[in-house]
């Protein structure tokens, strides 16, 4: 018998990970299903795939630990996005403290570089997406987070308010904060 069809729906998933007996199996449907996304999560977040492959692994390790607590006020699915989302943030804390919050070495700073028409210089694809990367790196980690879970993941604010646990209000100011100050850092590519 397949594993999806031992827990059809999140209420069966939940009880099997809090049942001894069907804890491991369902915590392997519980990795299927969510580790791809919530990596990509962190990906975005970091930067960095040793960071995100890091925070993924403390997110389903306290998810193992602490599905008792639970209480199911929101989906399975919020809940390891905001336990996920709190590793992120802490990794950028730590980096923060070190001085490590930009990891690109001097030479990527250059990016490509095509002549067209004469003396007009225009910047590649990978220049502006690294523009965009260091401009989201100069955000405060709420702010560039919020940014993410909208423009990237195309969250809405309502999900994202759950996820955060902060007002709908709160998370559109931020994320207009955060596309002013990405405009302004970027200027005129």
């Amino acid at each position: 018998m397949s594993t999806d069809k031992l827990f059809h729906t999140e209420t069966e998933l939940i009880a099997g990970l809090r049942d001894e007996n069907t804890r491991s199996l369902a915590f392997s449907v519980l990795l299927d299903k969510y580790q791809e996304r919530l990596y990509w999560h962190l990906r975005k977040m970091l930067n960095d795939h040793a960071d995100a492959d890091d925070a993924l692994q403390n997110t389903f390790m306290k998810a193992w630990q602490n599905i008792e607590s639970f209480r199911g006020d929101s989906k399975l699915f919020t809940w390891l996005y905001r336990v996920a989302s709190n590793e992120g943030l802490a990794i950028l804390q730590r980096r923060k403290k070190k001085g490590m919050l930009s990891i690109h070495s001097e030479e990527e700073e250059e990016g490509p570089v095509m002549q067209i028409a004469g003396s007009v210089e225009t910047k590649g694809a990978d220049y502006i997406e690294r523009k965009l990367e260091e401009a989201l790196d100069t955000l405060p980690e709420k702010q560039r987070l919020v940014f993410q879970l909208k423009y990237f993941e195309e969250m809405k604010y309502e999900e994202m308010s759950e996820v955060l646990e902060t007002s709908v209000g709160a998370l559109k100011a931020s994320y207009h904060h955060a596309v002013k100050k990405i405009q302004n850092f970027i200027g005129d590519i």
